[in-house]
């Protein structure tokens, strides 16, 4: 049972009626296309942007990367992404989401296309750009899928979602090892996703709708209707439209004052914040740490080029099921433990992976049997995490909410903690044992400070409606 959490934001009693009729519109083809063109999004994103590990190997020699351009590249995007996210959170909630999520797609794809770069010091500055666009972009399809998806299926579009994510995580490794020692590997690898420029902001501009929620917010009661009425369209008419005057009398034809930024710490909200940052960066450590070091740390130990992106590649290609089978759960045992079961069920994994390099003949073996069982458990929390910390804020602060949330939580999850383990690769003890203390901590937090999120946006963060 949702806990309610008054914060001080009322919602009338039109946000409850429009919301429940979103809820009611059953599961379709529609949905299924929604959740198809975010996922490409995601899909694409993750490739341009996660492609850091990947030149951290393929454009060392080429372009005679000194030791602190490797370390700054390790984190530029990451970096970007944060200032970006920031600048999104200050703005989302103001602005149109599908606006918010059109300008870094964009911005990701243009500038990935221009990794046709000569120097270290031109790589550096494509991949600070790319990432401040990925600032804008990489947030955007949750509190758009929240708020268009019935509340049972948003574990469906979490799954669909890191799932793409997943393989494009998988694919990089993969192509990277096709390419290993040709010196235009990592210009070959960038232009897939450069080129995707020319199709991505096309389809979310003609295919996702606006949320309805957002129009009701901004006193756009009859585009909110209207919405709501194509999708039930959309969907197949199986469910009566959505009558204007259902959503009382005196409706508020002007916008809605947005609460203040500092809302998002206000007492009764603050819990909520704090819960789903912190949520974020103990399974975003984790994450980050292997998606961005992993193919680095197993070359430093002593592997060979083809074997660090051979296992990356299967530990990304492990979270792909992994993440179906979490966004299975997490409607079954919750939010919370579900993300408790894939941050604990990975420390078996990450102690193989910790003690491969002293297992003689068997460290492969080793190192194969642990990357499996850590792809499907830790690498698949995003499904339930990212879905999570949406779920923390109420309409009018969830564009803001989350973009503040993920930006805050990647400043520790996905700058300082590669940062600071750069120096490190090289000993596995400290790489896999440092990841091992982080999923060990985290995997508590939401299980003993937060409290269940399914159900009705508007009952779960906004409190009971008004009397009509």
């Amino acid at each position: 049972m949702a806990e309610i959490r008054p914060i001080g934001l009322s919602t009338s009693p039109a946000g409850h009626v429009l919301g429940r009729k979103l809820d009611s519109i059953p599961f379709s083809r529609y949905h299924m296309m929604l959740i198809a063109v975010l996922s490409l999004v995601g899909f694409v994103d993750g490739y341009d942007l996660v492609m850091t590990g990947s030149l951290l190997v393929l454009a060392k020699q080429p372009l005679h990367l000194t030791p602190d351009q490797i370390r700054f590249l390790a984190i530029a995007s990451m970096m970007m992404i944060v200032l970006g996210g920031f600048m999104a959170s200050a703005i989302s909630d103001h602005y149109s989401r599908k606006t918010i999520m059109l300008i870094g797609v964009a911005g990701i794809t243009f500038f990935t296309l221009l990794a046709l770069v000569q120097t270290g010091e031109q790589l550096i500055i494509v991949r600070l750009l790319t990432g401040l666009a990925g600032g804008f972009a990489v947030f955007a399809p949750f509190p758009i899928a929240a708020e268009l998806m019935p509340a049972r299926h948003r574990r469906t579009f979490a799954a669909v979602y890191e799932m793409a994510l997943a393989s494009s995580f998988a694919l990089l490794p993969f192509v990277g090892f096709l390419l290993a020692g040709n010196p235009n590997a990592f210009r070959f690898m960038a232009l897939p996703g450069g080129l995707a420029f020319f199709v991505m902001p096309a389809l979310i501009y003609l295919l996702i709708p606006e949320s309805p929620r957002w129009h009701l917010r901004r006193g756009h009661a009859a585009a909110a209707v209207a919405t709501v009425n194509r999708m039930i369209h959309r969907a197949g008419n199986r469910v009566p439209l959505l009558a204007p005057a259902a959503l009382g009398d005196n409706l508020q034809t002007t916008r809605e004052e947005l609460p203040p930024y500092r809302a998002l710490f206000r007492r009764g909200q603050l819990r909520w914040t704090a819960i789903g940052i912190s949520s974020y960066i103990f399974c975003g450590t984790a994450f980050f740490l292997i998606s961005v070091l992993l193919p680095k740390a197993l070359v430093d130990q002593g592997g060979a080029v083809s074997l660090s992106f051979g296992v990356s590649a299967l530990v990304f290609t492990a979270s792909i099921p992994g993440k179906g089978f979490t966004g299975f759960l997490m409607e079954i045992i919750g939010r919370r433990w579900t993300i408790f079961y894939a941050l604990a069920g990975s420390l078996p994994g990450l102690f193989l992976m910790m003690m491969a390099h002293r297992g003689g003949p068997y460290a492969t073996g080793m190192m194969i049997a642990g990357a499996l069982p850590t792809g499907f458990t830790t690498l698949s929390a995003a499904t339930a995490f990212r879905i999570y910390l949406a779920e923390q804020f109420p309409t009018a602060l969830r564009g803001r909410g989350h973009a503040f949330g993920e930006s805050t939580g990647r400043v520790f999850s996905g700058v300082l903690a590669p940062f600071l383990m750069e120096p490190h690769t090289g000993s596995a003890t400290i790489f896999f044992g440092t990841i091992l203390v982080v999923v060990t901590i985290g995997a508590f937090i939401p299980l003993l400070c937060g409290r269940e999120t399914v159900g009705q946006l508007e009952t779960v963060t906004e409190g009971s409606p008004a009397p009509a």
